[in-house]
């Protein structure tokens, strides 16, 4: 693939005239060209013209960040050194948000492309009007043990300057550019970014990992595809259950599926579905807010309330989805693909029905929602499929059926359906192996490998991260001592017992724009006089798309996130403050909720089950690492007394994480 609008050696570059340059760049161009931008090109090609003589390398105008949806102004390999260049013409000033910006690309090609991981990466924010008289002759680096240095400001006088210092500052071998360019680009996109990405045209391929190690995600996609092709030429009605590990793909995958099929005027015509309402709403204003600035790089002026509009038939809350299929209950919806994504969260007819009675007026239904659900796709005299996204220990909420209410639904009512199966669904994290295994040997289901994901994209750094959490939760205290050796040196996980220490933490783990947060269980009631109040609502559209100056952004660490705010979603580094509703003895966890003054025990099974998975869910959202924070209590609180928080730090201490005091 090639990447960039233009790219040759520097030598070559430094001989062409700048019209021809400009030519190539405008050819190559995929938005319409501004004058803003041609001028904004030859102050770049005049400033590299006259800095990049004493070098020879490679350059790359206009570099490809597809999980970013950006590219790279210009980009240098010069000896050992990736050199990222971020222009900003004429201006006087080095913005904080154009250092996260270079500093993100830096970190893009540092985390997710192969040929990078191990090279100096040097980004460099050059401000064309910025003042260098003060005959700076030498320049102070930061660089870690990634070999990713930290951003350095620079001028159009002194660029040639700083590349000669970082080369004098560094060892290794010369990059050779064809080796470099053959370099995989296998990103690993928050779920924000990948629709994002695939919104925008790019393809799961740009945007998906490709190693070895990693199910191949377009594999899955293109097995749904064929599911979907066959279901139509047939004229056969289909559903098929897409299984996979915490953070493994499966949200990617019901996008890209529907982002293929995007065209309501095509019989192909595919929605996603999701009763995650805090999921719906980030990923409807993210695409929003992407789109319109997408067309005013354009040069077209589209209102955000005409973007929404579009967005919101794409991506829709499965209740809203149910409610107009409740409005006409004899027509077919248009789309004659479904996409559910957590589709063990669906309600039980019980939960359903008193929905109905309360809020529809409809005192006598009886259907469950995967039962209804499923009859609206049924009313095609044609063909339809639904495609169930399942993840399995995800339940945190009353009322939620289980995968095998959707079973039991086809077995009800629609004997005809044709099912497709992962091979994992029997697993007992899914809750009924028993039922599945059944299923497996009817003539009307079909087993396919391609549908379950057995390994965790969330955190790039730690793919089994989920297992270690796991364990965890099962007090399998040996199993997870191992575990964690062999995450340690990639994924960092911290425990203290105090919340200022865990801040800083994390503000000094974040670069760029790596988004940080505090999260906690819906049930922690007494982290008040930590200034966490669970009462307190948080807007999860600021909280995960705003930037560092908003004070209700999740870099604030003011506003918290629970395990209703953060499913599906991710943050690269994570705080879980743990309260004293979950407990650890040594005889197993010990549930509790703070009712009224005091707290009281949680007998219900289905309760206790929705709060270890508020902890599976809370423990499994960063991706780059995270620090534990378990309170000391206080001997003058009785709400907080010392001995209900500390079994569980020194049962995590036992596990091996390391302290930060």
């Amino acid at each position: 693939m090639i990447r960039s609008y233009y790219s040759d050696s520097i030598q070559n570059f430094l001989k062409e005239p700048e019209d021809s340059i400009v030519g190539k760049l405008t050819i190559n161009n995929e938005f319409n060209l501004e004058q803003t931008q041609r001028d904004a090109w030859l102050e770049e090609i005049k400033v590299l013209k006259s800095r990049l003589k004493p070098f020879k390398g490679t350059i790359y105008f206009e570099y490809s960040i597809p999980r970013m949806g950006s590219r790279i102004d210009v980009l240098l390999l010069i000896g050992p050194v990736v050199f990222v260049l971020e222009f900003k013409i004429f201006e006087h000033i080095y913005h904080k948000q154009a250092i996260d910006q270079v500093w993100d690309y830096g970190l893009d090609l540092k985390n997710f492309h192969e040929t990078s991981h191990e090279k100096f990466v040097a980004p460099i924010l050059i401000a064309t009007g910025a003042d260098d008289s003060d005959g700076i002759t030498q320049i102070a680096f930061e660089l870690p043990n990634d070999k990713l240095f930290v951003p350095i400001k620079a001028t159009s006088k002194n660029l040639s300057l700083i590349i000669q210092n970082i080369l004098d500052f560094v060892d290794g071998e010369n990059i050779v550019a064809a080796t470099w360019d053959e370099g995989r680009y296998s990103p690993t996109p928050t779920i924000i970014e990948a629709a994002l990405a695939l919104y925008g045209g790019h393809s799961v391929v740009d945007i998906s990992r490709s190693d070895a190690g990693a199910i191949n995600i377009e594999k899955t996609s293109n097995t749904i595809s064929e599911i979907i092709k066959n279901s139509k030429s047939q004229n056969q009605k289909s559903i098929c259950f897409v299984t996979g590990v915490p953070g493994s793909g499966k949200t990617l995958v019901g996008l890209n599926i529907a982002t293929k099929h995007i065209d309501n005027n095509s019989d192909l015509y595919s929605v996603f579905l999701s009763g995650n309402g805090p999921l719906v709403a980030i990923l409807r204003e993210a695409l929003t807010r992407d789109k319109v600035s997408r067309e005013k790089k354009k040069g077209n002026r589209v209102k955000k309330k005409s973007a929404y509009s579009e967005v919101k038939t794409f991506i829709q809350n499965v209740h809203n989805f149910r409610d107009e299929g409740l409005v006409d209950e004899l027509n077919p919806p248009r789309e004659h693909v479904a996409i559910f994504d957590e589709a063990q969260r669906a309600w039980n007819v019980q939960q359903t029905s008193n929905f109905m009675k309360r809020k529809k007026n409809r005192p006598n239904f009886d259907k469950s929602e995967p039962e209804f659900l499923i009859s609206c796709m049924d009313r095609h005299r044609d063909w339809a499929v639904v495609v169930c996204l399942v993840g399995g220990g995800q339940e945190i909420n009353t009322g939620e059926a289980g995968i095998s209410e959707w079973f039991e639904s086809i077995k009800r009512s629609y004997p005809d359906w044709k099912i497709y199966i992962s091979p994992k669904l029997s697993d007992s994290e899914y809750g009924t192996p028993e039922l599945i295994k059944q299923y497996m040997s009817q003539s009307n289901t079909k087993m396919k490998e391609d549908l379950h994901l057995s390994v965790s994209m969330r955190s790039f750094r730690a793919e089994n991260l989920a297992e270690l959490i796991k364990e965890i939760l099962d007090l399998d205290i040996e199993k997870a001592k191992k575990s964690l050796i062999g995450l340690k040196e990639k994924y960092p996980i911290v425990i203290t017992r105090d919340l200022g220490k865990a801040k800083v933490w994390l503000r000094s783990k974040a670069r760029g724009t790596e988004r940080y947060g505090i999260v906690v269980s819906s049930q922690a009631e007494r982290l008040k006089p930590h200034a966490i109040d669970v009462k307190t609502p948080v807007d999860p559209i600021h909280w995960f798309l705003d930037d560092k100056d908003d004070v209700r952004s999740s870099y604030y660490l003011e506003d918290v996130a629970t395990e209703f705010h953060i499913q599906g979603l991710e943050l690269d580094w994570a705080c879980v403050t743990w309260d004293a509703d979950f407990r650890y003895t040594p005889n197993g966890w010990e549930n509790w909720s703070f009712r009224g003054s005091k707290w009281q025990h949680i007998h219900s099974d289905e309760r206790q089950k929705y709060l270890k998975n508020a902890y599976r869910v809370l423990l499994t959202r960063a991706r780059q690492g995270m620090v534990i924070v378990v309170p000391p209590g206080d001997v003058n609180d009785p709400t907080r007394k010392p001995e209900y928080y500390d079994k569980t730090f020194k049962y995590l201490k036992d596990i091996g994480f390391e302290l930060i005091n």
